[in-house]
This record gives C-alpha cells, sequence and structure tokens, in this order.
C-alpha cells in the first residue's frame, strides 16, 4: 500500500508518499503561497511519486483551518473563514479530487496530528484522548470513543477563555478575536509579543515560563473536566523549552485540586501528560493516517 499525504500548514506544505513511520519513500516542503500554486505543487509532486511507486491508494489532507469536514455540506473540503485572507473559501478536496481519483481523507490538522498518535504514537490502545500543539497558535485534536471530534464544525481549543490576572500580567492577549483567550496569552505568538522575544531566546528560568505553564494548566483543567481524555498529548514548537512540560504538569495537578480521583492523573501525570512520540513528524503522518483510513 502506497498513500500520499499532506501538512497544510499556513506557512508551509509538507508531502509524503508512504504508509507509515517506517515507510516514508518521499517528502517534500515548500511555502504556503496563493491557493492555486500551493496546491499545484503538492499535486506535482504526488505524480511524480506515482511514475516511480505506482498509482496512489489515496490522499490525507491534514489542513490549517478553519475547514468544513461535513461530508453533505457544499463546502465540503473547503478551508473556509481562514484569518490567511487568499485562502478564504479554497476548495482544497476538489482541487485533488480533479487530478487523482482515490479517496481523499481531509480534517484539521491537530486532528490529523492525534489520529497519528493513536495508530503509531503515544496514545496507542487508547480510544479516548486529547492532542494539543502549542506553537505560533495553539490547536487541539481530539479522539472520542475512537472517533475524530468534529460536531457543529470542530474543536477549537485554542480559543478557549482562562481566569487572566491583569495585575500579575498586563499583557492584554494576542488573539484578534478573542484577545486574551488560551491562544492570546500562551501560544509562541503571544511570547514574543510580550517579552519581545522568541520563546526559544528566553532562559529556562525567565518569568514566561512560570506564566505558560499556569495558562497552560488551566486548559488543560478545563478539557480534562470536559472530555475525560486518557492521556493528552503536548505537542509544538513552545513545549520543547525545556523543564515546560514538568511545570505544566506540576501546575495541573494543583489547578484540578484533587477532584478527579483517578490514579492516571494523582499517581501518573508524567504518563498521562505527555510530548508527542511521533515529534514533529506527527502531522505529516497524520495526513498519512488520513489517507489509510479514507480506505478503510
Amino acid at each position: 500500500m502506497i498513500v500520499a499525504g499532506i501538512e497544510a500548514g499556513g506557512t508551509k506544505f509538507v508531502c509524503s508518499v508512504g504508509s507509515g513511520p517506517d515507510d516514508l519513500r518521499a517528502e517534500t516542503r515548500f511555502p504556503t503561497t496563493t491557493p492555486g500554486e500551493t496546491i499545484d505543487r503538492a499535486i506535482a509532486f504526488f505524480s511524480e511519486q506515482e511514475a516511480i511507486h505506482g498509482q496512489l491508494e489515496a490522499i490525507g489532507v491534514a489542513s490549517f483551518g478553519p475547514v468544513d469536514l461535513h461530508q453533505h455540506s457544499p463546502t465540503f473540503g473547503f478551508i473556509t473563514s481562514t484569518p490567511k485572507l487568499n485562502w478564504i473559501n479554497t476548495d482544497v478536496l476538489g482541487h485533488l479530487s480533479s487530478s487523482f481519483d482515490v479517496p481523499i481523507g481531509f480534517d484539521t490538522d491537530v486532528n490529523g496530528a492525534a489520529l497519528a498518535e493513536g495508530k503509531w504514537g503515544a496514545a496507542q490502545g487508547l480510544n479516548t484522548f486529547i492532542y494539543l500543539t502549542i506553537g505560533t497558535g495553539i490547536g487541539g485534536g481530539a479522539l472520542v470513543d475512537g472517533r475524530l471530534l468534529h460536531g457543529l464544525i470542530h474543536p477549537e481549543m485554542g480559543h478557549i477563555p482562562i481566569n487572566h490576572n491583569r495585575q500579575r500580567d498586563p499583557f492584554p492577549g494576542n488573539c484578534p478575536y478573542h484577545g486574551d483567550c488560551l491562544e492570546g496569552m500562551a501560544a509562541g505568538s503571544a511570547i514574543e509579543k510580550r517579552w519581545g522575544q522568541k520563546g526559544q531566546e528566553l532562559a529556562p528560568d525567565h518569568p514566561a515560563w512560570e506564566l505558560e505553564a499556569g495558562y497552560l494548566a488551566q486548559a488543560l483543567r478545563s478539557l480534562i473536566c470536559v472530555l475525560s481524555p486518557q492521556r493528552i498529548i503536548l505537542g509544538g514548537g513552545v513545549m520543547e523549552q525545556a523543564g515546560l512540560l514538568t511545570l505544566v504538569r506540576e501546575k495541573t495537578l494543583i489547578s484540578l485540586s484533587n477532584y478527579i480521583q483517578h490514579p492516571s492523573i494523582t499517581d501518573r501525570i508524567d504518563e498521562y501528560i505527555v510530548p508527542p512520540a511521533l515529534g514533529n513528524r506527527a502531522g505529516v503522518l497524520g495526513a498519512i493516517a488520513l489517507a489509510i483510513q479514507a480506505i478503510s
């Protein structure tokens, strides 16, 4: 079996051909420019790979959003009301379907990453878990009872409200829609705007990380109480800061105040809130996983 995957990001596309983490036969990446130019580059790459490896069986797209995931909608497979203005109402699925007559799996980038972590990574054997990425922005995907969570549109975990103590942290927030939501206060772009430096340039003992861990812990408490996940995976560039994951675990326990009584949390928090086992490959492997899912 050989399938294709597109990790469609707001700044770059990553395209791969293969069948899983141990079988990625080719990969390319290029900047996200205009919709036509960018998707055509993906199509050209896949056509080249078909000439080498044979016909693709399916394509998976793990996309930035918001996107329309409802199969009976006239805009199914579209990137819809995105802040990336020249991509508003882009028919990604239709563009790919015009070149490849194969099943196409389409979902959010974070749902794709969650699917990959469930299939090959840190959530193997679990049927209800969350994948949260903390990078330039914040997004979350979830499997609930073995199915990717969609609902009215799809989860927007980065935009949940958090308690903002303005005396401790006078930063107003960086979200153009909500100001001081989780993304507005804890995304990499917010860290840079608040402190005038990128997160990776800040020392491990910088006060930024106490704030960051506190905001993330608030969000995790809410997500734990709402979805009761069996595990939470925290990915994204911000989480690569040394010591941050340990701080988040500690502050999440404090925030929960012993209300959720389960050994996975009370006794094994370091196995409950974990990094992605697939590392920075979770996104493109998520697209491969969506392609495989589209066949079954």
